[in-house]
């Protein structure tokens, strides 16, 4: 982590700073921990999947 405080502006950020984060890394890592096998068959995760499990 040093070195990316470094590298970026990351360093310049404080405390309630807005910040975008990109999740679709773990967003798709989740949404296989919570499908299992399902996920893949069904062509990923939809508004509809999301609305029921809390996140809309």
């Amino acid at each position: 982590v040093p070195h990316t405080l470094q590298v970026t502006t990351m360093g310049e950020l404080k405390a309630g700073s807005t910040v975008n984060l990109e999740v679709d890394v773990v967003a798709r890592y989740l949404e296989r921990l919570m499908l299992g096998d399902k996920a893949a068959s069904t062509g990923g995760i939809t508004e509809s999947f999301l609305k029921q499990h809390g996140y809309v």
